[in-house]
């Protein structure tokens, strides 16, 4: 006859887990007001915001419905290890939709660019 063992403690995620093998801790690589490090990318986005929002999305192997959202941004940030919380990833997109779009392609760019992405 066995004895029922006493009830586990809960576990608390205190952390996010990085994305795939090998995931490493790096930060962005503009800022989320950083336009002028590519213009292209910034006018993209105030003439064309959809169409950069589906180059996001298409950069990702998402859905171009996706390109703006929360789940995107969280994605992009735990892939690359970016520190972050989902919080400040809705308040990011949620108050400044234009900028966090233009700094997810930026830092895809550069990604590329070091063939890292």
């Amino acid at each position: 006859m066995q004895v029922p063992s006493q009830p586990s403690q809960p576990v608390v995620i205190v952390t996010q887990p990085g994305y795939g093998p090998g995931t490493q801790n790096s930060n962005w690589q503009t800022g989320l007001c950083d336009c002028f490090s590519d213009c292209g990318v910034c006018l993209c986005g105030i003439f064309c915001f959809n169409c950069l929002a589906c180059q996001v999305a298409s950069d990702m192997n998402e859905c171009c419905l996706c390109g703006t959202s929360v789940a995107m941004r969280t994605m992009y940030r735990t892939r690359y290890g970016i520190p972050g919380s989902i919080c400040n990833d809705f308040m990011v997109t949620t108050c400044c939709p234009l900028c966090s779009l233009c700094q997810i392609k930026r830092d895809i760019n550069r990604r590329r660019t070091m063939r890292t992405f």
